[in-house]
């Protein structure tokens, strides 16, 4: 369903030369995935978007190339790539569709790193390499019917027995959900002391009393699963617990690692808006001559640009105080909610430029535009992430 204006050859993004700072590693990663986004996601994601469906056959080559859990130990199977080049997969996942680049986020920063930060030794043994070579696909269980911005209202219950646990609930808006082998779940344990806590589970899918259901209506990031989540007395194993986890801190560190992501993320989804919108102002010629020639339309080019560049550099060093180890989630809440304001914005104004073209599917614009609406909203809405960096700053919290 693509056309040659949907496949265009992309060069990338860099007015000031943000190369330089890259090292010849991360470049040869970015350019790897960019290579790879081109010749086999651009061609199929538009019908798989139109038709409400998952490109499942892209998963086997996303794990050849080590896309998932990328900045995990090579022990495990994983890459073991530093944090800046894990950020630019995310980007050039999410300059080719935000549900592709959800779908390896969540895999990598929501399943494999919650066994990997708070898993035994069996269980990072067993499940990392499985989930690295997309032998087993992942899903994120947090998020309930009423609560979102608040997850530590869940009621979801995980009852301690003799012989394991029983899990109770429902989760909501679950990324990878349906198609999913395995599932970290979060629910509130209660033992026979009567003392709670939240703690993560590893619950593979075939469990009896484990059920779910896709989401149905979607108008965006229709290419990536998006399910219900129903827990009717489903019974674990005494081992299924991650023993390392404890209270929201733990599902929240999950969390800011999927923001890291989102944050270089919603940057490719600007890029490709940009770069599509450039091309098609060189080539649509208006009143005899080409509409990049037109004041209107450059003052727009240029301030996609701008925006674009200040992201990039923000996110970068974002990425070294990642490598660090001094990033904190405060900075990453800064990231993501002004990247993703700002791809929303280019979207929008590159759709704007294509005109009548820019609602067809043959173009980009308009699903970046949709799907960025989605991730406006999740991990943490912005305005959430408003709250959160506005009480780093004044040191008064403003929630509820």
């Amino acid at each position: 369903m693509a056309t040659a204006a949907a496949t265009s050859q992309f060069t990338g993004v860099d007015f000031l030369n943000l190369d330089s700072l890259l090292s010849e590693e991360e470049r040869a990663v970015r350019d790897t995935v960019r290579t790879w986004v081109d010749d086999n996601l651009l061609p199929v994601i538009g019908e798989a978007y139109i038709e409400g469906r998952f490109p499942k056959q892209l998963i086997p080559g996303m794990a050849e190339l080590g896309l998932f859990g990328a900045n995990l130990p090579e022990e495990y199977g994983c890459a073991g790539l530093n944090n800046v080049a894990y950020g630019l997969i995310m980007q050039e996942l999410e300059r080719g569709d935000s549900g592709i680049r959800s779908f390896a986020s969540v895999q990598g920063a929501l399943v494999m790193y919650p066994i990997f930060a708070f898993g035994s030794d069996e269980q990072k043994q067993h499940w990392l390499p499985l989930l690295a070579s997309g032998q087993e696909i992942g899903c994120f269980g947090l998020t309930e019917p009423d609560f979102g911005s608040n997850p530590g209202g869940m009621m979801a219950t995980a009852r301690e027995t003799k012989d394991g646990w029983v899990l109770n609930g429902t989760k909501m808006w679950i990324t990878n959900g349906s198609q999913a082998t395995v599932s970290i779940i979060w629910a509130k344990t209660a033992g026979v002391d009567d003392t709670q806590s939240i703690r993560g589970f590893i619950v593979p899918t075939d469990t009896r009393g484990y059920t779910a259901k896709d989401q149905k209506g979607k108008l965006s990031l229709r290419a990536s699963d998006t399910s219900e989540i129903h827990l009717q007395d489903v019974h674990l194993p005494k081992d299924a617990i991650l023993p390392k986890s404890g209270g929201l801190k733990s599902p929240l560190m999950c969390l800011t690692q999927a923001r890291y992501g989102i944050a270089w993320g919603a940057i490719g989804a600007a890029m490709a808006c940009y770069d599509e919108a450039l091309r098609y102002a060189g080539s649509r010629v208006m009143f005899d001559k080409p509409i990049a020639q037109t004041q209107l339309q450059q003052v727009r080019l240029v301030d996609m640009l701008t925006e674009i560049t200040k992201a990039q550099f923000m996110t970068l060093h974002l990425g070294r105080l990642k490598d660090a180890g001094t990033m904190t989630p405060d900075h990453v809440s800064l990231c993501k909610r002004n990247n993703v304001n700002m791809a929303c914005e280019a979207a929008r104004e590159s759709r704007r430029l294509l005109g009548a073209n820019g609602i067809l599917v043959e173009y980009h614009s308009m699903r970046h535009m949709a799907n960025l609406e989605s991730v406006y909203t999740y991990e943490g809405t912005h305005d959430m992430h408003s709250l959160i960096v506005g009480q780093a700053i004044t040191g008064l919290p403003a929630f509820g």
